[in-house]
């Protein structure tokens, strides 16, 4: 493991505060200015181990720093940010809107009645216009819900929040080609896949004993996801270690040799290969390119 010496990513638990476990129904609403304008307008890129966000914007714009891609968006619109995903932003001053902060295991829950609510978090960073959407009442609704604490209050919160997720995933279907992912029991099978990769990419298990886990063989996995992704499990595993290779040596001081230890390769060499490979780049390459960017 890298010495404690070493700078990773930093991870807050609301921007600026010290990390700590969210509680399972966490839900905060607050409004953009009162985290961006102390800081200039300007989010040093950070992440959230478990906590998504939602970013209502009224007016205004700026430019998103999602995984090192720079993302423009302008009002209104609808940015979605998965728990893990690196990001920042640089707001143009007075911008305006609401951010939404909710616990991933809120998010697990209601996915249990409508599975593809989990498309709002296994794209990365994502925007969507606002056309016709009843986001601004329903982010209303859910501030005054959150400003006191009357009967049924938390059923209330429970209940806005799935019609915010419910609203906020038909927007995205309509952005992502007119279709989420591919419906059926392929695309299941994937989601699942995708949230054994996050639990446990570092220890690089192999496409059987993931399949196992799943409860099926190895080449129903590899037909899910070669449907649905249109890639093989282990290369959507490895691309899962390349996204980790790539934010740790963007967004952290550790050397390569710790970058390498700390994602489970037991050979610096030998992750170097396999970024170079990936990549089509060396490791020390692109850390020279991200920082003069």
């Amino acid at each position: 493991m890298p010495s404690s010496s070493a700078a990773q990513i930093p991870r807050f638990f609301l921007y600026g505060e010290p990390p700590r476990a969210a509680d399972e129904r966490f839900v905060h609403l607050e409004l953009l200015d009162e985290r961006s304008r102390p800081a200039n307008w300007t989010i040093r890129p950070h992440a959230h181990p478990d906590l998504h966000h939602l970013f209502h914007l009224e007016s205004g714009g700026g430019v998103a720093d999602a995984d090192g891609h720079r993302v423009p968006f302008s009002a209104p619109c609808l940015l979605g940010v998965p728990a893990g995903v690196v990001h920042g932003f640089h707001f143009i001053a007075e911008t305006q809107g609401r951010v939404l902060t909710f616990a991933d295991s809120l998010l697990r829950e209601l996915a249990r009645r409508e599975p593809q609510l989990r498309n709002l978090v296994s794209r990365g960073l994502w925007m969507a216009g606002l056309q016709g959407a009843g986001i601004p009442q329903l982010l209303q609704q859910l501030s005054r819900e959150l400003g006191w604490a009357g009967i049924g209050h938390e059923l209330a919160i429970r209940s806005l929040l799935g019609s915010l997720l419910v609203e906020s995933l038909r927007l995205q279907h309509d952005v992502s080609q007119q279709a989420a992912a591919p419906a059926g029991s392929h695309a299941a099978l994937v989601a699942r896949y995708r949230e054994l990769i996050e639990r446990d990419f570092r220890q690089h298990p192999s496409v059987e004993a993931s399949a196992a886990e799943l409860g099926v063989s190895a080449r129903q996995l590899r037909v899910a996801c070669e449907t649905v992704c249109g890639t093989s499990p282990l290369q959507l595993r490895q691309q899962r270690l390349l996204l980790e290779a790539r934010r740790l040596m963007r967004y952290s001081n550790m050397r390569i040799s710790q970058v390498s230890t700390y994602l489970g390769f037991e050979d610096a060499a030998y992750f170097t290969r396999f970024f170079a490979r990936a990549s089509g780049t060396a490791p020390r390459t692109f850390r020279a390119r991200s920082t003069r960017q």
